[in-house]
């Protein structure tokens, strides 16, 4: 699975964001089949699932801020895409991550999980904001993958992520390898260790606030050039700021897994 998160960490699955703020003209805003709004999610791991997508509040470090809070609102979730958005503000330890709030999409079906060579494609829209003061965070789609098909998503072999936007110069796990080119954009790539899981991170050149593209040539560039298992893997962050508002108008994603 991916998923897609802004200004903390991010987990294992598919997932992208949406959210109309003041002042945005055009949002996307998915307008058929929309799923009530839930309550705002508030605990440390509350979660809402609807329509294929599903959202975390994960306050998974919050214990090392001196204090703060977090609060995540679902806009709307749909078969057409999803919105959401969240709230923050964390003080102390500026180096450590707080939270990680995401959403991501369900693969959908009860479809037995794919190899990632044999995925045709991982479609996806994303457009978002960032508003507050001092802030130090990053937004990123998040990508797991593992051998072991049943593997807890939470985690994986590899991690693939594509940041889309980084605040107060956060840097991924790893050292730069160097710029390439997929989907007509310079990325600069980082690899590294995380335990025992192998971490790539593309890194855009600045912050790419609307995104709509394949995902998929990431994992064939990574194959060709950094050895990634593509025939054995299956497809399966807030630090500190002030009063910051992070908003996803519109995100969406499927994955072409084929019959």
């Amino acid at each position: 699975m991916t998923m897609v998160h802004g200004s903390v960490p991010a987990p294992t699955n598919l997932s992208f964001f949406n959210h109309s703020l003041p002042g945005h003209n055009n949002p996307t805003v998915p307008d058929t089949n929309l799923t009530m709004a839930p309550e705002p999610l508030r605990e440390q791991f509350a979660y809402h699932g609807a329509d294929g997508y599903y959202f975390n509040n994960n306050l998974w470090g919050k214990d090392s801020a001196s204090s703060g809070s977090q609060v995540l609102h679902v806009n709307n979730a749909s078969t057409d895409g999803s919105s959401w958005h969240t709230e923050w503000s964390w003080d102390g330890a500026p180096n450590n991550v707080k939270s990680y709030p995401y959403s991501g999409r369900e693969l959908g079906n009860g479809r037995t999980k794919k190899l990632i060579k044999d995925i045709g494609s991982i479609w996806t829209k994303a457009e978002w904001d960032y508003r507050g003061d001092s802030i130090r965070a990053n937004v990123a789609y998040d990508l797991f993958t593992a051998k072991d098909r049943d593997r807890d998503t939470s985690g994986g072999d590899y991690e693939l992520m594509i940041w889309l936007g980084n605040y107060g110069g956060m840097y991924p796990i790893g050292s730069s390898t160097g710029h390439v080119t997929i989907n007509g954009r310079s990325w600069e790539l980082y690899v590294g260790m995380n335990g025992d899981m192998k971490v790539f991170s593309f890194l855009a050149g600045e912050h790419v606030k609307v995104f709509e593209g394949d995902l998929r040539p990431f994992f064939g560039h990574i194959t060709e050039k950094h050895g990634f298992p593509a025939h054995e893997q299956h497809l399966t962050k807030p630090f500190t700021g002030s009063n910051a508002r992070f908003d996803v108008w519109y995100w969406m994603g499927e994955v072409d897994q084929g019959s």
